[in-house]
């Protein structure tokens, strides 16, 4: 008997809860669809004691058996969604946090060698000027 993974005895009981959820809605869908246990099984390549094992959300059936359900459903594109970077609140709020400490460093940056001498920041210090504003600044134009 192969050895049960440790990823399942430290899955948290927020994923097994939407596994178990999963694993229900696959009930429905084939119920639906007044399918057998045994017809559905045969259709997705496994035994009709892992599809009941699917159906009841448990975590050591493989992700194939899960994927292949979906696809029979016409859901396998929720799989790649599943992981969709766009929908990843947890790197955006990291994005935005690296991005607001970037924004406070550069500000003390450009602060800290007009405060430090109290004298006016020297040209390497001051903000970049578009390149529009330089050449009004090196050579204005007449007014007409």
């Amino acid at each position: 008997m192969p050895k049960r993974s440790a990823a399942v005895d430290l899955m948290p009981a927020e994923a097994a809860a939407h596994l178990r959820l999963l694993g229900e809605n696959l009930t429905i869908a084939r119920k639906r669809r007044r399918e057998t246990l045994g017809t559905w099984a045969s259709r997705i390549g496994v035994s009709e004691p892992t599809l009941a094992r699917m159906e009841r959300g448990d975590p050591t059936v493989s992700m194939a058996v899960y994927a292949t359900a979906l696809w029979m459903m016409g859901r396998s594109r929720a799989l790649a969604e599943a992981a969709d970077p766009q929908l990843d609140l947890g790197a955006l709020e990291t994005d935005v946090r690296a991005a607001k400490a970037r924004s406070i460093r550069r500000k003390k940056v450009a602060l800290a060698p007009a405060q430090s001498s109290g004298k006016a920041p020297t040209p390497e210090h001051q903000p970049k000027q578009a390149p529009a504003a330089k050449r009004a600044a090196v050579s204005p134009r007449r007014a007409e």
